[in-house]
């Protein structure tokens, strides 16, 4: 991308809050469940889209707006995909409990699996780019090697289903968020693991009795956020014992009961949220205030990520099937 080219050779600029639409995207017929932007910087004109009408789509989403190609290797709704890191392939994961790594120019499966549960979280591991984490429907989150198309390790917790997955820096441990069994209880809303052990460090970390559709992690401070259906956003320690701030909180969106995604800019400066309303809210990180709201979307709007290099790039997904490029 043109587009782009400037941007690669210098250092990431302050992030502004985007002000215009650029491109509209609605080639999706069902909601759309996830977004990002490709990992290779080179490349990141690219967009990847899962959605719930059973197909992955990439999308040139800097220069044209357009579909660039879809991929319909699920027989029902897809969750979760995502890019590899040499952005060359797509990890995709559905309620057809199929596991995909799709060629991203052929559109032939290089691996194909069935996980025995319906899959709605996937991450690869930070360091070893052949492996990845998947959970579901299921008590189990297993990890598994490209490689050797097998399992690695499985993470037993007493759980209905896995929501989301945080890797921390360099990836010896990693959360999960789950829909935990007992209601009255807020234990292992969020559990710590060690990745390599498959021991369980902490479900001790969140006492609130809400569940966490979704975790991000601070670009550049040891700290991640929780996505609550609380309807705010909390803020952790990375670090063990994973201690939550309870000076800070971010609240002011909505998330009833949708997997609403939350991200902090690439500088770390803003947390940007989706809300069930359809609107985009816009946090300073530090004094946990909103800076501003983007009437976005119609239906709920489950996910805004800000482009890695362009400055003011922001791409928003709803629940009826339309992504949306802010500048």
């Amino acid at each position: 991308s043109e587009l782009i080219k400037p941007y690669l050779g210098s250092k990431y600029k302050v992030t502004e809050v985007p002000k215009s639409l650029i491109f509209c995207m609605s080639k999706h017929s069902g909601p759309v469940n996830e977004i990002q932007w490709c990992p290779v910087r080179e490349q990141s004109h690219m967009l990847l889209s899962a959605s719930m009408d059973k197909t992955v789509k990439v999308w040139d989403a800097v220069d044209t707006g357009c579909c660039l190609k879809t991929y319909s290797c699920h027989s029902c709704a897809v969750r979760a995909a995502r890019w590899s890191s040499c952005g060359r392939r797509i990890l995709s994961g559905g309620f057809d409990s199929m596991l995909h790594l799709t060629d991203v120019e052929t559109g032939k499966q290089i691996f194909s699996s069935k996980a025995e549960f319906r899959i709605s979280a996937l991450k690869f591991h930070p360091t070893e780019s052949n492996v990845f984490i998947c959970g579901g429907f299921s008590p189990e989150v297993k990890a598994w090697d490209l490689r050797t198309s097998k399992v690695l390790r499985v993470y037993k917790a007493a759980v209905q289903q896995t929501l989301d997955i945080l890797f921390l820096p360099e990836g010896r441990e990693f959360l999960t968020s789950t829909d935990a069994v007992s209601r009255d209880s807020a234990d292992r809303t969020i559990v710590a693991w060690d990745f390599q052990s498959a021991a369980k460090i902490s479900n001790q970390i969140f006492h609130e009795r809400y569940t966490c559709p979704s975790l991000t992690l601070h670009p550049k401070e040891s700290v991640f956020v929780a996505q609550t259906n609380g309807n705010y956003m909390a803020l952790f320690s990375a670090q063990r014992p994973y201690r939550i701030n309870k000076k800070k909180r971010y609240e002011g969106h909505k998330v009833e009961g949708f997997a609403v995604g939350c991200e902090f800019s690439p500088d770390g400066t803003l947390l940007v949220t989706g809300s069930s309303d359809g609107k985009v809210f816009f946090y300073n990180y530090h004094t946990s205030r909103i800076i501003c709201t983007l009437s976005a979307h119609k239906e709920a709007c489950v996910s805004a990520i800000f482009h890695p290099v362009l400055p003011s790039l922001l791409a928003t997904c709803d629940w009826a099937g339309e992504i949306k490029i802010w500048q």
